[in-house]
């Protein structure tokens, strides 16, 4: 993955610097995590956050090879 340097506000940054640290994240990547929220809430206004929180973590957890298959019934 490429990388581009843009300006942000200093704001958001000692915001994102603060809520990353508390998260286990870097400041860039918990900048990216709130991109990546707004834009599944901007594509999919109908859903309520919570439903988008539980599908970005159920894709890390896919992604880790932490799913186990359900049995129904």
């Amino acid at each position: 993955m490429s990388t581009v340097s843009i300006r942000l506000d200093q704001e958001l940054i000692e915001k994102a610097t603060i809520m990353g640290k508390a998260l286990h994240r870097t400041t860039p990547k918990q900048i990216e995590h709130w991109a990546k929220i707004g834009e599944m809430m901007e594509d999919n206004p109908d859903l309520p956050y919570e439903f988008v929180r539980q599908a970005i973590i159920s894709k890390a957890e896919k992604e880790a090879g932490k799913l186990e298959s359900y049995d129904f019934g």
